[in-house]
Parts: structure tokens; C-alpha cells; sequence
């Protein structure tokens, strides 16, 4: 009655995209992904991840409707850097159907085990420095740029399919109502940054290709002990600075110097989701395009995507003066709701940061895995 095949033509692959949209017709919060960047990511020679890692997607039919899909990764970086044979899935979407969901997970494992791999992990779309995380928590409100969603009914599928939790992510939340007490530091830290010879700046967009390659050595090193980290290649950097800086406002993106080096930068970016949600079918022609241009100063909303420091320079307030100034811009700008995500579970460093600073924990992501 169902069967699952690889999705490698154009044709699968454009029904591999736009399947959700069909799925998520009815559902008010979900936000299609943009046609051309998802078309891109999964293919090969058109995204960087594909130089060192191999995506084969897959497509569940039911006679000739498709009911469910999902990719399978093998993330080269991720096993060499980590010393793993680990094996992702990612772009899982499917009808509330188990035998459906089973054979998806089944074709999935199947392939995983043929590359070597014995343990399978996601969602990762197709990676950690991409979207990623099932939504356990949260339903009510539309997902903020870059974040997943997804129906409740998936967690029951995963679960049924012998998946278990590895660790959950957590969304804090800010609203314009905010408690500005924990920000009325950030000029007194400035000031003694400054002392020690660190500069709190915006990101210089007029000298942007020179500063995005000392913010991936930054990131690459501040985030290199979190869990499964991988760090990002000098092409798979600049292909994502090149789409954040699209959307990319200055007085959100700000780094730290010292004698000239960058020590750590923060980046927050205007939660365009609120115009992509009004985007059908994440298709930017014919009109799409006008949405996302006219509708781009109504944004009222920011996402704070990262925020990162060399080991030795933390805990000397840098962090502190990131997100003062982001909540600065915040207020001048009348914004009306911020996000801070995601964070892990185990981060206790920053999610007591956020909560010190009265950040609402409002969403929360869960990353599955499973023996194969």
C-alpha cells in the first residue's frame, strides 16, 4: 500500500519540497521554507555541505500521493571532528500514519548502516549549523526565522519508531514589555572592557568579506565544545554570511576587538518569518518577491541566532554587553518580541544568563536518537 523511494530526480525533488505545504495547509502557524534556498540546500554542487557530506532524501507514496519524506546524512565533518559513526536524518515530515513513519526510519537506518554508521540522529536539516530540533513544546505561535516546526502528532511517530531523546534545545523568549534592570550595566561594562583594551562595535558591512572571515574563526573555537559540534568550512561560512546578509540589520550583529582581533560577536537578525509565513508556497515569483520587499520595515520581531566568545575572554562581560545592546536596539526600534535561541538544555552558563535577565522559556526542540 505505501512504499518509500530515493528522491533523486528534479521532479522528486520538487515534490520532496513542497510536500509540508500540502500538509501544513490548514495550520496558521506554519511558515514555508523559501523554494530556491531548500532546492539549493539538498543539492549537490549548489550548497557547500555537499563537498564533504552525502544527503540522499527519500519520498513515501501512497499510490501516486506522497505521505511522508525524510533525508538521510552522512556528515563526514561531524564523524572525522568527533571521532563517531554517526548517521543523521533531517526534513522529516509525514502523515499521522506509523507504518508510514517506520518505513521512512526503516529506508533511512538501511542506507545509514550501508555508509557505516551505527547510531542515527536528527532532525538535522542537514546539519547542526542549519535549522534542526523537533518542536516538543510550544505550538501555539509561529516559529522565528531559521527554526523548525512541526505537527505534536510527530513526536508519537518517532517514539513508536524506537527513537529516544539526546538532548532538548531551548527558546527563550523577550517582550517589548521586557525588565530592563538586568541591561542598566551594559555602559559600566563597556567602560571597563575597554580598559582591558576591548572595543564592543557593529559589524563593518562596507568591510564585511574581511570581518566574515575572522567571525567563522570565532565561531568554529567559541562553540567547539558544544555537543556535536562541527565546525564550518571557509565555503559552508560564507555561503550562510552571504544569506544572513541579506536580512542582516548592523546595529544587530556586533563583535568585540582586541588589538584588532575579533574575540567574539553576537548576531541577531529580524525575524523574517513574519512575511515568509504570507509567502505561498515559499515561492518568491510573482509575488512573493513583493511581500518580502515592502513588508521588510513592518518586521517587529528579532531572533538572537548566536552569541559566542573565546574561552579566555569569558566571563569579563562581553557576553552581558552583546545582549544589553541587542535589547538597546530592541526598544529604539519599538519592536515588540525577541528570541533568544537555541540554547542547550545542558548550557547551565547561558540558560541561567537568560533567566537572570527575565527571558521566558516559551519553546523547546528535541534531538532524537536511535541504535541502528
Amino acid at each position: 500500500m505505501w512504499r518509500v523511494v530515493p528522491a533523486n530526480t528534479k521532479h522528486q525533488l520538487k515534490a520532496f519540497i513542497d510536500f509540508p505545504h500540502k500538509l501544513f495547509k490548514e495550520d496558521p502557524n506554519y511558515v514555508p521554507e523559501l523554494f530556491i534556498a531548500q532546492r539549493d540546500l539538498l543539492t549537490p554542487g549548489k550548497h557547500p555541505f555537499h563537498e564533504h557530506s552525502l544527503v540522499q532524501p527519500f519520498l513515501a507514496y501512497e499510490g501516486e500521493k506522497v505521505v511522508g519524506r525524510i533525508a538521510a546524512v552522512l556528515n563526514r565533518n561531524h564523524n572525522q571532528t568527533n571521532q563517531m559513526q554517526d548517521g543523521f536524518f533531517g526534513f522529516f515530515d509525514c502523515i499521522n500514519n506509523q507504518e508510514v513513519a517506520n518505513l521512512l526510519f526503516t529506508q533511512t537506518a538501511q542506507w545509514l548502516r550501508e555508509q557505516g554508521a551505527k547510531t542515527m540522529i536528527g532532525p538535522v536539516n542537514p546539519s547542526t549549523n542549519e535549522t534542526c530540533g523537533m518542536l516538543v513544546e510550544g505550538f501555539d505561535s509561529p516559529p522565528v526565522v531559521m527554526m523548525t516546526y512541526n505537527k505534536p502528532y510527530y513526536l508519537q511517530l518517532l517514539e513508536k519508531a524506537g527513537l529516544s531523546k539526546k538532548v532538548d534545545l531551548i527558546a527563550y523568549q523577550f517582550k517589548e514589555n521586557y525588565n530592563e534592570r538586568p541591561f542598566r550595566m551594559t555602559k559600566v561594562l563597556e567602560e571597563r572592557l575597554e580598559r582591558r583594551g576591548i572595543k564592543i562595535r557593529p559589524i563593518n558591512l562596507k568591510k564585511f568579506k574581511e570581518e566574515a572571515a575572522q567571525l567563522r574563526e570565532v565561531y568554529n573555537h567559541a562553540w567547539d565544545k558544544n555537543m556535536g559540534f562541527v565546525p564550518m568550512t571557509p565555503n559552508e561560512f560564507d555561503y550562510m554570511a552571504k544569506d544572513l546578509k541579506m536580512i542582516l540589520d548592523p546595529d544587530f550583529c556586533m563583535v568585540a576587538e582586541h588589538e584588532g582581533k575579533i574575540v567574539g560577536f553576537s548576531l541577531s537578525v529580524p525575524d523574517i518569518n513574519q512575511i515568509l509565513i504570507k509567502v505561498k508556497n515559499g515561492r518568491l515569483l510573482p509575488t512573493g518577491i513583493f511581500k518580502l520587499l515592502l513588508q521588510k520595515k513592518k518586521i517587529n520581531g528579532l531572533r538572537i541566532i548566536a552569541l559566542g566568545v573565546l574561552e579566555n575572554y569569558r566571563k569579563l562581560g562581553i557576553e552581558a554587553c552583546f545582549y544589553g545592546y541587542a535589547m538597546l536596539k530592541f526598544k529604539e526600534k519599538k519592536m515588540k518580541v525577541a528570541e533568544a535561541s537555541w540554547i542547550l538544555e545542558n548550557n547551565q552558563l547561558m540558560n541561567q544568563g537568560l533567566l537572570n535577565m527575565d527571558a521566558k522559556p516559551y519553546k523547546k526542540y528535541r534531538i532524537y536518537e536511535k541504535a541502528i
